[in-house]
């Protein structure tokens, strides 16, 4: 059985073949942006924002491929409840690692299943995890060590790489801190395969 991606991301599609799920990539094209800003203005916290998000893309994709059942996925990073987003810029990058700097935050990754136009199974994990304490001079020497297309990508640390340094400690699985989490993702498939 072969699943659809809705997802762009180049680390998503890599855990899903990791772990031997079949799946073609199809990008949804949502404006996160604009969903995000709708959401705020009715006061959704990280936690809302990052369930609809993966919600909103499984399903647009899932229109128009009846009969195929559609991941979608979304990871937001939550800093005492408040949504701290992808940078636009390199600056920007720098002044979100100077606010996550030396404190507690959440990475919150939601996966969501849909069928035919709608939803039929979702999961939203959240991993906790510190950063250590740095001068600005050692933010941007890390920074300057990621092409500025990746940081724009994919946020402000990449834990797959060089991100795990930036860090006192990481609770939480590693995938879903990547962007999915697989484990249960996995589990429901097999389960739906099977069932």
């Amino acid at each position: 059985m072969k699943i659809i991606l809705a997802s762009k991301s180049g680390v998503r599609k890599k855990i899903l073949d990791s772990f031997n799920i079949d799946n073609d990539v199809i990008i949804s094209n949502v404006d996160e942006d604009e969903v995000k800003t709708s959401l705020l203005a009715e006061g959704a916290n990280p936690l809302l924002i990052s369930k609809n998000l993966a919600e909103i893309k499984s399903v647009k994709v899932s229109i128009k491929n009846p009969d195929r059942l559609v991941l979608g996925a979304d990871s937001v990073i939550s800093l005492n409840n408040e949504l701290i987003n992808k940078p636009k810029s390199r600056g920007e990058a720098l002044r979100i690692l100077k606010k996550l700097n030396n404190s507690k935050h959440y990475l919150i990754s939601s996966a969501c299943i849909s069928k035919n136009g709608a939803m039929i199974w979702n999961h939203t994990d959240s991993s906790e995890l510190k950063m250590k304490n740095f001068s600005e001079d050692e933010l941007l020497s890390y920074l300057n060590k990621i092409a500025t297309k990746t940081l724009l990508a994919y946020g402000v640390y990449q834990i797959e790489a060089d991100g795990l340094d930036l860090f006192e400690y990481v609770k939480g699985d590693r995938n879903s801190i990547m962007g999915l989490p697989i484990k249960e993702i996995k589990s429901y498939i097999n389960s739906y395969k099977n069932g």
